[in-house]
């Protein structure tokens, strides 16, 4: 009876007063709706619309972005990170041009067994594209369900996962798979949010056990604590003949595939000045005549799972020495053109104006 008090007034909300807009909302091309699953997945939905628009812009169909240059669609995801999406991405839209003749998979089954596609966004895709009755299960559906059925089994725990899901399928409006699937997605971003939720006016507080039991502030509960890791980067400038030197990080690592300048990467903060990046470039390189431009100010980036903080040391190089000559060095005019991680980019966007 409650799980079905719980659907029937969830929809209720949804007919009634769901005002979230969002470009792919009522979208029923499963191209569309994969390629904004993909670019919100680790992603705010403020940040992640602009480039759903960008891309839809450009690549309107599976088949023209099938056709993409590698360089051009990393381009257009710079700024997104977690790069592996991107990659999936193409591979997908290449296998979907090229094995399936174009023609998006219709089930669930052969959907989910698409590259960079778990059972959410298969869910997605299948509900929202199809209506086929598949259960959506992330973030916001996991707090709703655990505030309002008192589910206090972690999240991130093997045992919580398999609650949860089997919870999100009973509660599922088979008959309107896609909407209900919006509906609980959108209460949970709206009404039902991870802090300072409005209980207030929340339509589902008569059934609510976290409400009645004032738990609402210590659910959805997880077991795990991340440790977040602090990284120090150190990029280096390095301008001769009015190119500068760059290279493409393809070690599986954060920002793998875009463009970087010369990175130095340590344990602890260096506190730099002229005289000591003469002395690295001496013991590095055995550069003696290079001229320090500029030392910029420290920047901080947090990622999910780790923070960078670091520093950008301009330099003017009479000569290049023979460990660096393998390297690219692109025209300082083409810096604009590169697909460089937001970290590099925030200073790019100060320094080349």
């Amino acid at each position: 009876m409650l799980k079905t008090e719980f659907t029937s007034l969830l929809m209720q909300w949804h007919k009634k007063s769901n005002r979230r807009e969002m470009p792919w909302k009522g979208e029923k091309d499963p191209y569309k709706i994969w390629l904004s699953e993909i670019i919100l997945q680790q992603t705010r939905v403020e940040q992640g619309w602009n480039y759903y628009e960008r891309f839809i812009e450009k690549y309107p169909t599976v088949q023209q972005l099938a056709k993409a240059k590698d360089e051009d669609v990393f381009k257009l995801w710079e700024g997104l990170g977690y790069y592996n999406r991107c990659k999936n991405l193409l591979f997908t839209a290449r296998f979907i041009s090229k094995d399936l003749k174009g023609e998006f998979p219709k089930n669930y089954d052969e959907i989910i067994l698409l590259k960079g596609i778990g059972p959410y966004t298969a869910a997605a895709i299948s509900s929202f594209a199809f209506n086929l009755p598949y259960a959506v299960v992330d973030g916001n559906v996991f707090r709703v369900l655990s505030r309002v059925f008192g589910i206090e089994t972690a999240i991130d725990s093997n045992q919580g996962k398999k609650e949860f899901t089997k919870s999100a399928d009973e509660v599922l409006d088979r008959k309107e798979a896609g909407a209900y699937n919006q509906a609980i997605m959108d209460f949970g971003a709206m009404v039902c949010k991870p802090v300072a939720p409005t209980c207030s006016n929340c339509i589902l507080q008569k059934i609510c056990i976290a409400f009645k039991e004032g738990k609402v502030n210590l659910l959805p509960f997880k077991e795990k604590v991340l440790q977040k890791k602090h990284r120090w980067f150190y990029y280096f400038l390095m301008e001769h003949d009015d190119k500068i030197l760059v290279h493409k990080r393809t070690q599986k690592d954060i920002w793998e595939n875009l463009f970087e300048f010369y990175l130095l990467e340590s344990a602890e903060q260096i506190k730099w000045n002229d005289q000591l990046v003469h002395q690295w470039l001496n013991e590095q390189f055995a550069l003696r005549d290079a001229d320090v431009i500029s030392i910029s100010s420290v920047s901080t980036q947090q990622l999910t799972h780790q923070k960078i903080t670091g520093q950008f040391i301009k330099l003017k190089l009479k000569k290049v020495p023979a460990s660096l000559q393998q390297y690219q060095w692109q025209p300082v005019k083409k810096m604009k053109l590169l697909a460089f991680p937001k970290f590099i980019n925030q200073f790019l966007e100060k320094d080349l104006k």
